[in-house]
């Protein structure tokens, strides 16, 4: 971004569809710094049109009367608008929203993850054929400017991994599991009531929105094709305050990761809780924050942490974009178009290859010679284990055995598991967590001598 000139910049018009948490803050952060905008950058920003259901929102953000209409359609075709602002969510009628735009030539800023999860290499493939961009920071964590990172400041690396806490519902109750003992119909109860998970929070807890996070960020930083349905993808709804104990006192602490590879063996993408070491730096990334770890060749470790939702924090991430491409609207020259994506397709790795150690907790009978089949089921599956740990938590019939093993493959704790069903020692299969290899997130990275 250029700084303020003396020549006279041409207005650059935005067009926000959507006035919801995230729309009504990005209209209220260009009202609030407009001035400023031209002052350091020289460029005149204005809100030529906002589209929404509710009339009255024109007047509760301060916009001028008949800035808004109900009608996406309008605001697309109003030759006042440069760039179109997409801040609906979900694939219908975001998708017709983007076609549109790109069509009349203009770009298009989103904080859609859910749509650029699944879309993103046709609709980026779209807006190349027109010569127009699509951007998208705020989709991939709120407020943290992990996307302009991989793209421009760490283009120098080959990316060996993205991981991080990408949702904030989901890490704001593992939180609280862990400082205060509580299980997880108790903290998802006591999220819903304080507005930090939705009525039905499956997308939050079941992966999902991680999941397209994810699949965004890995797409980026390793030039490939990678989308949501690729993404191995777990909850946290089985995750115990029990489990999150016995993490502390092994000296993990339990997240929900989503993490990213790119290996000799191919791309590596998932989601899913994973116990990581307690004084690993996303370990202490606590409540609703998010954070994510980017490891390059040549710059090794980095952490980009910050609010990952909410109005303002997510509204600075979709209004940079804005102005990086009205930088070049306003003085004159058009931004270079979408480039071509997905230079390359990388082979993408089954989670049945993961290859790490695990955290399995058993309820056994509670009995003499209960441990003897089970320690031999797990080798007759090809597993190793390193310790055995019996909780103080037996109720006279079963009680609770940790198991932590040595790295072991995915396929073979599956056929562990299955074993584990059939036998009588054995009432269920309580949990199963990986426990995160994150020496190997930097194999790969240069020595800095």
């Amino acid at each position: 971004m250029t700084a303020a000139t003396s020549t006279t910049a041409r207005t650059v018009g935005v067009g926000i569809i959507g006035l919801g948490t995230v729309g009504g803050g990005t209209a209220r952060t260009i009202l609030r710094h407009r001035e400023e905008y031209l002052r350091a950058y020289g460029i005149d920003l204005r809100i030529a049109r906002v589209c929404d259901m509710r009339p009255e929102r024109e007047a509760e953000l301060g916009l001028a009367p008949g800035t808004l209409t109900s009608d996406w359609r309008e605001l697309v075709a109003d030759p006042a608008v440069d760039i179109v602002v997409e801040l609906i969510g979900g694939e219908h009628p975001a998708t017709e929203i983007f076609e549109a735009a790109f069509a009349a030539g203009k770009h298009v800023v989103t904080a859609n993850k859910a749509l650029l999860g699944r879309h993103v290499e046709r609709l980026a493939r779209l807006a190349a054929e027109h010569g127009v961009q699509l951007k998208c920071e705020a989709a991939a964590a709120g407020g943290i400017p992990i996307v302009n990172a991989l793209e421009h400041a760490l283009t120098g690396n080959e990316i060996l991994t993205v991981a991080g806490i990408l949702n904030g519902t989901t890490n704001y109750m593992l939180s609280r599991m862990e400082t205060e003992g509580l299980d997880y119909d108790e903290v998802l109860a006591d999220a819903q009531r304080l507005g930090y998970a939705e009525a039905d929070p499956s997308a939050d807890v079941d992966g999902f929105d991680a999941a397209s996070k994810v699949a965004i960020l890995s797409s980026i930083a390793f030039h490939t094709r990678v989308t949501t349905d690729d993404v191995y993808m777990q909850g946290i709804r089985n995750v115990s305050a029990a489990d999150i104990a016995q993490a502390r006192e092994l000296g993990y602490r339990v997240k929900l990761l989503g993490v990213a590879r790119n290996t000799e063996k191919g791309v590596d993408v998932r989601v899913h809780p994973t116990m990581i070491p307690a004084d690993h730096m996303l370990a202490g990334v606590s409540g609703a924050m998010n954070a994510v770890f980017v490891v390059g060749d040549a710059v090794g470790e980095t952490m980009f942490y910050g609010a990952g939702a909410g109005s303002f924090p997510t509204a600075s991430a979709v209004v940079g974009d804005v102005l990086e491409l009205a930088d070049a609207i306003a003085r004159g020259e058009g931004p270079m178009p979408e480039t071509e994506p997905y230079d390359r397709v990388l082979r993408l790795r089954s989670i049945e290859e993961l290859e790490t150690r695990y955290y399995i907790r058993l309820m056994v009978e509670d009995r003499v010679g209960t441990l003897a089949p089970v320690v031999a089921a797990f080798a007759k599956a090809g597993i190793s284990i390193s310790t055995i740990h019996q909780l103080k938590d037996g109720n006279g019939t079963t009680c609770s055995v940790v198991f932590l093993t040595h790295k072991a493959l995915e396929r073979d704790v599956h056929a562990a598991i299955k074993i584990f069903d059939g036998m009588d020692e054995v009432d269920r299969v309580a949990s199963v967590i990986r426990i995160e290899d994150v020496e190997a997130w930097s194999e790969g990275a240069e020595k800095n001598d």
